[in-house]
């Protein structure tokens, strides 16, 4: 069993406000390894300034999430089947809407891998999808979501 650890701290302002809603919304997320983001409420949510569009908000992380686990499970699935893999990106797109029970959710991420093999060690179309398949399959994230996390994958 492993463990994940994220610290996030956020602190009010002196002299801000806090009953009336008029607080900022920015914060930090600390991890294991060093590595601090600036963090805030979406913007789209909650408008600037009480909000940092800077920040990386709980909404695109949980797409960047999805998207960064299935790409390193395909990185792993594609170099044990011999392929190389120049390069990989991905435009993933979180939506946002009711839910069966009428809550927000994150309804539905699109995956949209764009990958590039190098000149004769690269699968078939048919091998490349079966790639990503097998990586969403092993993705824990996508494992551990209720939403539907479709990829739509294509060779560079």
């Amino acid at each position: 069993m492993s463990r994940y650890i994220a610290t996030v701290r956020w602190q009010r302002t002196a002299g801000e406000s806090f009953s009336d809603s008029r607080y900022h919304r920015a914060h930090r997320w600390s991890f294991d390894g060093g590595a601090e983001i600036v963090a805030s409420s979406s913007p789209q949510v909650v408008p600037p300034p009480l909000s940092d569009p800077a920040g990386v908000d709980p909404e695109e992380a949980f797409v960047a999430s999805l998207s960064s686990c299935h790409m390193l499970w395909f990185l792993s699935i594609a170099a044990d089947a011999g392929f190389v893999v120049e390069t990989y990106s991905d435009e993933a797109e979180g939506k946002m809407a009711r839910n069966a029970q009428g809550r927000l959710a994150m309804t539905e991420v699109v995956l949209r891998p764009r990958v590039a093999f190098a000149a004769g060690h690269g699968p078939t179309p048919e091998q490349h999808d079966e790639l990503h398949r097998r990586a969403h399959d092993a993705c824990f994230i996508a494992n551990s979501v209720k939403t539907e996390v479709r990829c739509q994958p294509s060779l560079a």
